[in-house]
């Protein structure tokens, strides 16, 4: 019997399947980082820490980012660059989000039935791509203005995740009637007919996911509760949901238009991976999956339709009246539709789990690593250096400066990090409020436009990344950079002009 060497297997058990360079490269990783602390200090080493982080997470189809960005979080406290009181700290103050995640992701899994029922309906009544592309666009911006972005895009990942698994399941050479278990993950049993049609409908899920991903990003800066600084800004400026809309407009309103109009030309000029059209063969395949579900339509079936119909709109207005923190909300969903759908089976219930906790893991780390920025003080030198340019300059540097701060960080740090700078220098009297409140947009509007460069600047492009949708529709982190890109220079450029000629 042959037998392997402790070392040998040990390496090969290290990261798993992930590829042998990728494992070399975060075992150079953690070597150098001590070093690089003695020579270059904890300042150059936090920066390279950030570096390496987000490596982790633009390789996130050949590893999950939990196991390699979690050793290098965990050595970043050994080395002392962060305590785990501060980790703690940071979790702690983001606390709704790990409830959001851990709870509405979970509430939105039990009403995939109906969520697959609508777009179903929506994807085959509506043949004009760019129609389609607007619409999805329109609705997740609107949706994120009320709900939030992670609530927002947990629903496309559920609807585009059911789309792809009624097709592949034909593209295999199965019956759609067919009750065997079918993994839609394997391309192993797709027949090569069919191979062509599965890559043009993984471009045009690719499409659809990413234009409503960032219409998270174009409706969630327009009001208090579309992301979680929106929150803390309104909160530091004492705004409420009416004034927080009005003095967002002058920047969100064109930056919104700006962005539908991008939407358009990506579509029309098929650039940057968008224009892809649904195969008529998928079309086929999907319109008889509606009929054949409308047609084995129980009363069973109907009633739960109708249940997590209720449920939906109950969803909306407690998340748009604030009855409770989000997460809250999200068990509230769970409860109420795994009772009145007889539901009752832990491991019914624990399937809708599965999708999120791996990410709030990772986003416990990612606070970790936010926990580094804060510390070190890695960012003060960039708020010092703001501080010093004249009134008129300020908010054009500051909106600039949070942008490329929340590209590589968290934005919701960035934001905290800024706004109480700001208002700190306000209660000081070195500001008057006209200038803390042009300060508060831009910082506003300055976490949440360029932010959408990478997935890594806002948690609902991370969450979209490390998804099961992911590697289906092979939306890999450079793809996502690559197709956000129109929208970022769009964005950022038409609110860098809004913030410098449009704010009273």
């Amino acid at each position: 019997m042959a037998s392997t060497s402790y070392p040998r297997a040990f390496y090969g058990n290290f990261l798993g399947h992930a590829p042998e360079w990728y494992k070399k490269t975060i075992l150079a990783f953690l070597l150098v980082n001590p070093l690089l602390l003695w020579l270059a200090g904890p300042v150059a080493a936090g920066w390279v820490l950030i570096a390496q982080f987000i490596f982790t997470l633009a390789m996130a189809l050949k590893c999950y980012p939990l196991q390699p960005g979690g050793l290098l979080a965990m050595e970043a406290i050994i080395m002392g660059l962060a305590s785990a009181d501060s980790v703690f700290h940071e979790a702690a103050d983001n606390f709704e989000v790990i409830l959001l995640l851990m709870f509405m992701v979970a509430g939105i899994y039990f009403m995939r039935d109906l969520l697959l029922f609508v777009f179903t309906k929506l994807l085959l009544k509506v043949k004009s791509k760019l129609l389609l592309s607007l619409m999805f666009s329109l609705t997740a911006a609107f949706l994120s203005a009320f709900l939030d972005a992670l609530t927002v895009t947990a629903v496309l990942i559920s609807v585009f995740v059911g789309f792809y698994a009624v097709y592949h399941k034909v593209a295999s050479g199965k019956k759609l009637k067919s009750g065997a278990e079918h993994d839609h993950s394997n391309d192993n049993t797709v027949v090569e007919y069919h191979r062509s049609d599965l890559d043009t409908f993984r471009a045009f899920l690719r499409s659809l996911v990413m234009h409503g991903a960032v219409g998270t990003a174009l409706g969630g800066v327009c009001t208090l509760v579309g992301e979680p600084q929106n929150l803390l800004i309104a909160e530091k400026a004492s705004w409420d949901f009416v004034h927080f809309f009005k003095v967002m407009a002058p920047v969100s309103m064109p930056v919104l238009a700006a962005g539908l109009v991008t939407c358009v030309l990506v579509e029309q000029l098929r650039w940057f991976g968008y224009g892809a059209r649904l195969p008529e063969n998928v079309r086929s395949v999907l319109l008889e999956f509606d009929q054949e579900e409308s047609a084995a339509m129980t009363r069973e079936h109907a009633l739960s339709l109708m249940i997590q119909g209720v449920v939906a709109v109950i969803l909306v207005l407690s998340l748009a009246f604030h009855v409770a923190a989000v997460g809250l909300v999200g068990l509230m969903v769970i409860i109420l539709l795994t009772a009145f759908n007889g539901i009752v089976d832990e491991h019914q219930i624990g399937h809708a789990f599965q999708e999120a906790l791996p990410f709030t893991a990772l986003l416990v780390v990612f606070f970790a690593v936010v926990a580094v920025i804060h510390q070190q003080h890695l960012f003060t030198p960039v708020i010092e250096w703001v501080f010093t340019l004249d009134k008129h300059s300020q908010p054009p540097v500051f909106f600039l400066a949070n942008g490329v701060l929340s590209m590589i960080s968290d934005n919701v740090f960035v934001a905290t990090i800024y706004i109480n700078e700001v208002k700190d220098a306000y209660d000081a009297g070195h500001l008057t409020y006209p200038e803390f409140e042009r300060l508060a947009v831009a910082i506003n509007t300055g976490t949440n436009l360029p932010s959408v460069a990478t997935p890594n600047g806002q948690a609902a492009f991370l969450f979209l990344l490390t998804s099961a949708l992911a590697p289906l529709i092979r939306l890999s982190y450079g793809k996502m950079v690559w197709m956000a890109l129109p929208y970022t220079l769009v964005m950022t450029g038409v609110g860098l002009a809004s913030v410098l000629w449009l704010l009273p």
